[in-house]
C-alpha cells in the first residue's frame, strides 16, 4: 500500500503538497499524522473540498510499503508515522522545499529543491506529466503557494513559485477564495494571545544583534502561532522574533529572522525542530516555558557572531597631524577638509586629540602659534579594531562622542564617527525597498545594499571577468579596490556604460601593476597624482586612482590632491549620484556604497550637491549639471539651485581658465540633446558669464536641429572617417557672430592653439562656401565637387546643415555618399600609352576626366579615350598612329 503523509499541523502548503502528490501516485492514500491548522481545517469544513483522506485512529500501518512524505523529512514532525520509519522492506519518497539537515529522514528518492513552497516541486511534475486539475485543486494549490511565500512577497520566493501560481489561474483557480483564507480575521483567543506577545516583548542585544523574544502561557490550545508571529514581526518590524508559547503541557517556538546572522532554522534544530533560515519552528516537551526561554538566550549568544567590528565600518585613513603642529595650522586642515576632531601623533603613535573648539577658542585668545601638544586631550576614549558594534556604541551614548579612535598598539588605524554608527544602525532601512514615481526598472536594485545580480546581467563576461580579478589581485595584496563614479551611477540606471574606473585604498599604482601582471596588461602610471591607466590587449582601457581628497585653495581653482579613504574619495565628487561606489573584493563582491544618499536621488530624479560650497571650490559643476539634467531628465535640487545661480552672480565663471570651460563645452556639444543644454546654461546666466557675446540667438534651436539631422544622417552611411560633431555644433553656434566677436569668444575660451585654428578656419571656409552656394545660379556635380573637395568634414556636413533649399541639401548629400570618391578609369600609365609626354598636364587631364564623369559626359573607359583625344589632341607627341587606341592596356595601369 502507499501512503501520502505530511507534518504534524499541516498548512495549506502541506494540504495542497498531498493533493498534487496524490496526481503523481493515483492509488496512494491520504493520511494526516496529527491535526492542521485552523485556517486549514476551517477550509476543508466550509468549501467541501473532496479530499479523500484517512482516519488515524485504527489505520492499518502495518501495511504501507512506499511512504511519501511532503513538506516534511524531520522524523520528529511526523507523528506516529516515526514508528514504521526504518523498517525493512519500506520504501520511502520525499518531497520538501526545506534545507536539507543531518537528521533528515532518509528516502530511497529524495527532491528538494529551494523555492518558497513544496506545492511548487509537485506542480511541476504534475505539470511535467500533463496531469489534469480541477478549479478546485487549482485553488487550493494556489492557497498552498500563496500562504507559504507570503503573497509571493518572502525572500525565499522564487521565479519557479510565481509560474506555478500563474499555472494554477490558468487552471481556474478562485484568487478571492485564496485570500478568504489567507487573511481571515482573528478569532477572540488569537487577538487575547496577539495582545499577550505584543505586551510581553523583551529586547536582547546579543553580540551587536537585537533579538526580541515574546512569551505566553495558556491552558488552551489556540492554533496559528506561526501566523500571529508573522503578524507581531510585521506590526513591530522587528529583525529577528521568538515566540514562546505553552499550550497543552508543550512549549510551541516559532522564530522569524531577517538577518543573515541569526539562522532561526539552526536555533529550533537544538529544540528538535526546524525549518528555513528565515522562518521555523519547534514543539518542546518535558521543559518549562522559563527552561525554553534560557535555553535559547544561550543558544543564541552561542551561535550570533558580531554582526560587525569596529573595523568593519570605521572611517580610514584618517587624518592626523603631527604633536609640533600649531593650533592656527590645526584649524587650517579642518577647516581645508571640514573636520572637527583631529588625531595627535607623536612618531607615529597616537598621544592626543583636538577639537574644532579648542582650536578656535586657542586661536580666539591669541595661542595660534602654540603647539597643538599643549592644549590636546592626551587622555581620550578610543577601541580596538575588534571591538564589537556594542560596545562603540555604548561609549559613544554614555560619553556624548561624535569621534571615536581606533587604535592599535598605539597606533591610529581609523575612526568610528557617529554618521558611520547611524549608518550601520539603520542600515535595514536603506535595504526597505521603496516605489518611486518613474519605472522601477530603470534603477535596477536601487534599494538593495548589493549589486551582484545587476553586475552579472548588465556587463559583458570580459568586464566581468576583470573586476572579479581586480577584487583578487586587491586581496592578494592587502587593498581595497572600488568601481566608482558614472560607471555604477548608469548601472542602477540601466544605461550602457564600459568606461570603468576603480579607485584603491592603498597604493593604486602598485595595484594596476599587479593587475596587469594578472591580466597580460599595460600599464602608464603617473606618480604624481597616483593614478594609473591599464590597457588590455584588446585595447580595452581601465583608469585605476588611489583613494584621495581634495582641496581648493581659492575658488574656480584646479585642486590640490592627497591620498586619503573612499569615503573622502567620493566625498569630493561634484553630484550624489555620483558617489556611489561598489567594492569588489571577493568577500565583499557587488556591495554598494553609498554614503551620502545617492541611491535616493536617483530615484528622485535629483542633482543635490555634497556640501554648499561645491559651486564654489569648481564652478564647472554649474555646466556638468546642466548637462545631466538633460542628459538624464533630473533637475537641480532646489537649494542646490540658488547655489549655482550665486556663484554665477559672483563672477567665479570669469575666473576659470578658458581651456577648462573648453572642455566642458566639448562635452556638451557631444551630448545627444546639446541645445538644451544651453537653453538650461542660458538660464542659469552660464553663457552670458563665459562672455557677454555667447547667447542664444532667435533661429539657433532650428540650426542646432539641422545639424543634429544631418550628423544622424552622415551616421547612418557608416562611412569614414566620423566627424568631431563637437566641432560641427560649435560652428553652428559661432556662425552667425562677426568675427571680432567669433574672435573673442575664442580668446576667452582658450582652446589648444591647434583647435583653435581649426575652428577659425572651418568657419571662414563654412561661411565663404555659403555664400557661394546661395548664389549659384547653377550646380553641376563637378562644381560641387570643386568646391567641396579640400573642404573638412565638419565644413561640408555644417554647410549641409545651414542650407535651406532642398536641391542645395541634396547636391552637398550627393557629395558626401557618391560624388567624393568618384575616380576616372583612366591612370597616368594610360595616358603614356596614349603618347602624351608626362608632366603637370597628367593633372589638368584627369581633373577633367572626373569633372566630365561626374557631370554625366562619361561613363566608360572608351568613352575617357575619346574624351582625352578630343580636348587634348595637341597634347599628343607626333609619334602617334591613329591606331594608337591598341596600344593603350585594356586595364589602367597605375598613375603617377
Amino acid at each position: 500500500m502507499e501512503l501520502i503523509s505530511t507534518h504534524i499541523q499541516a498548512d495549506f502548503d502541506a494540504l495542497a503538497s498531498m493533493v498534487a502528490a496524490s496526481k503523481l501516485y493515483p492509488r496512494a492514500r491520504l493520511l494526516f499524522p496529527g491535526s492542521q491548522e485552523r485556517n486549514v481545517r476551517e477550509f476543508l469544513r466550509e468549501t467541501r473540498f473532496p479530499l479523500q483522506a484517512d482516519r488515524l485512529k485504527g489505520f492499518p500501518l502495518d501495511g504501507v510499503t512506499r511512504l511519501i512524505l511532503v513538506d516534511v523529512k524531520r522524523i520528529t514532525r511526523i507523528g506516529p508515522l516515526r514508528d514504521i520509519v526504518g523498517r525493512p522492506g519500506l520504501e520511502i519518497h520525499i518531497y520538501d522545499h526545506h534545507p536539507a539537515h543531518p537528521k533528515d529522514i532518509a528516502g530511497s528518492l529524495t527532491v528538494l529543491r529551494e523555492v518558497g513552497a513544496t506545492t511548487t516541486i509537485l506542480l511541476d511534475l504534475v505539470r511535467e506529466q500533463a496531469l489534469p486539475l480541477t478549479p478546485q485543486e487549482a485553488t487550493l494549490l494556489a492557497l498552498g503557494i500563496y500562504e507559504e511565500t507570503g503573497f509571493l512577497t518572502f525572500t525565499n520566493t522564487t521565479e519557479a513559485d510565481l509560474q506555478a501560481a500563474a499555472y494554477c489561474l490558468s487552471r481556474g483557480a478562485n484568487l478571492g477564495l485564496v485570500s478568504d483564507f489567507i487573511r481571515r480575521e482573528l478569532s477572540a483567543e488569537q487577538v487575547g494571545l496577539l495582545n499577550e506577545l505584543i505586551k510581553s516583548a523583551e529586547t536582547y542585544t546579543i553580540n551587536g544583534v537585537r533579538v526580541v523574544i515574546s512569551t505566553a502561557s495558556l491552558d488552551r490550545y489556540v492554533g496559528d502561532l506561526a501566523m500571529l508571529t508573522h503578524k507581531l514581526r510585521d506590526m513591530e518590524n522587528i529583525n529577528v522574533l521568538f515566540t514562546l508559547v505553552r499550550m497543552d503541557n508543550r512549549v510551541h517556538l516559532v522564530a522569524r529572522s531577517r538577518l543573515e546572522a541569526v539562522d532561526v532554522g539552526q536555533i529550533t534544530d537544538a529544540f528538535g525542530g526546524g525549518g528555513h533560515a528565515t522562518a521555523a519552528s519547534a514543539t518542546v516537551k518535558d521543559l518549562t516555558l522559563f527552561q525554553v526561554k534560557e535555553r535559547l538566550l544561550q543558544l543564541l549568544k552561542e551561535r550570533i557572531r558580531p554582526l560587525k567590528q569596529a573595523r568593519d565600518i570605521m572611517t580610514a585613513p584618517v587624518k592626523a597631524i603631527p604633536e609640533r603642529f600649531t593650533l592656527r595650522g590645526a584649524a587650517e586642515i579642518m577647516n581645508r577638509f571640514n573636520l572637527a576632531h583631529l588625531p595627535v601623533v607623536r612618531r607615529g603613535e597616537m598621544v592626543g586629540l583636538i577639537t574644532r573648539e579648542v582650536v578656535d577658542k586657542g586661536i580666539f585668545h591669541g595661542l595660534g602659534d602654540a603647539p597643538v601638544r599643549d592644549y590636546m586631550s592626551g587622555e581620550f576614549p578610543h577601541v580596538a579594531p575588534d571591538a564589537s558594534l556594542s560596545e562603540v556604541q555604548r561609549l559613544m551614548v554614555e560619553r556624548s562622542l561624535g569621534f571615536i579612535p581606533v587604535v592599535e598598539e598605539g597606533r591610529l588605524r581609523g575612526a568610528v564617527t557617529r554618521a558611520d554608527l547611524l549608518r550601520y544602525t539603520y542600515q535595514d532601512l536603506l535595504k526597505r525597498p521603496t516605489f518611486p514615481a518613474i519605472d522601477e526598472r530603470e534603477l535596477g536594485e536601487p534599494a538593495a545594499r548589493t549589486v551582484g545580480s545587476l553586475l552579472a546581467n548588465r556587463l559583458p563576461p570580459r568586464i566581468q571577468s576583470l573586476l572579479r580579478s581586480a577584487g583578487t589581485v586587491a586581496d592578494g595584496i592587502g587593498a581595497k579596490v572600488y568601481a566608482v563614479g558614472g560607471f555604477v551611477r548608469d548601472l542602477l540606471l540601466r544605461h550602457e556604460n564600459l568606461d570603468v574606473d576603480l579607485v584603491v585604498e592603498g597604493d593604486g599604482i602598485a595595484f594596476a601593476e599587479a593587475l596587469a601582471r594578472h591580466v597580460a596588461g599595460k600599464v602608464t602610471s603617473h606618480r604624481t597624482f597616483g593614478t594609473a591607466v591599464m590597457t588590455l590587449p584588446d585595447g580595452f582601457k581601465l583608469d585605476v586612482a588611489t583613494a584621495r581628497t581634495e582641496y581648493y585653495e581659492y575658488p574656480a581653482a584646479l585642486p590640490t590632491v592627497e591620498h586619503s579613504s573612499i569615503k573622502m574619495d567620493l566625498y569630493r565628487r561634484d553630484f550624489t549620484i555620483n558617489t556611489l561606489a561598489v567594492c569588489l573584493n571577493g568577500n565583499r563582491y557587488g556591495e554598494l556604497l553609498d554614503f551620502f544618499g545617492g541611491q535616493q536621488d536617483l530615484r528622485d530624479k535629483t542633482l543635490r550637491i555634497i556640501h554648499n560650497l561645491s559651486f564654489v571650490e569648481d564652478p564647472t559643476r554649474i555646466l556638468r549639471a546642466a548637462r545631466f539634467e538633460v542628459r538624464f531628465g533630473f533637475h537641480l535640487g532646489r537649494h542646490a539651485e540658488q547655489l549655482a545661480v550665486n556663484a554665477v552672480q559672483m563672477g567665479l565663471l570669469e575666473k576659470l581658465a578658458g581651456a577648462r570651460l573648453t572642455t566642458e563645452l566639448k562635452l556638451i556639444l557631444q551630448e545627444a540633446r546639446p541645445f538644451a543644454i544651453l537653453q538650461r546654461l542660458q538660464q542659469l546666466g552660464v553663457l552670458a558669464a563665459i562672455h557677454p557675446r555667447l547667447s542664444l540667438e532667435p533661429g539657433m534651436e532650428r540650426r542646432f536641429q539641422r545639424v543634429g539631422e544631418v550628423l544622424t544622417w552622415y551616421g547612418l552611411l557608416y562611412q569614414e572617417p566620423s566627424p568631431a560633431a563637437w566641432i560641427v555644433y560649435l560652428l553652428a553656434l559661432l556662425g552667425e557672430r562677426k568675427s571680432v566677436e567669433v574672435r573673442t569668444i575664442l580668446r576667452r575660451l582658450n582652446p589648444p592653439a591647434r583647435i583653435a585654428a581649426t575652428i577659425s578656419r572651418d568657419l571662414a571656409r563654412s561661411r565663404a562656401l555659403a555664400r557661394q552656394f546661395q548664389q549659384a545660379r547653377e550646380l553641376s556635380p563637378s562644381r560641387v565637387y570643386r568646391w567641396l573637395v579640400d573642404a573638412s568634414l565638419e565644413v561640408t556636413l555644417t554647410l549641409m546643415a545651414r542650407m535651406e533649399r532642398t536641391e542645395l541639401r541634396k547636391a552637398i548629400g550627393d557629395f558626401l555618399t557618391t560624388a567624393r570618391r568618384v575616380r576616372p578609369t583612366l591612370r597616368g600609365d594610360d595616358l603614356r600609352a596614349l603618347g602624351i609626354r608626362p608632366g603637370p598636364i597628367y593633372r589638368d587631364i584627369l581633373n577633367s576626366l572626373l569633372y566630365a564623369r561626374l557631370d554625366g559626359h562619361v561613363q566608360s573607359r572608351d568613352d575617357e579615350l575619346r574624351f582625352v583625344r578630343s580636348r587634348f589632341a595637341r597634347t599628343f607627341s607626333s609619334g602617334e598612329k591613329e591606331s594608337g587606341p591598341s596600344k593603350v592596356p585594356k586595364e589602367p595601369g597605375r598613375g603617377e
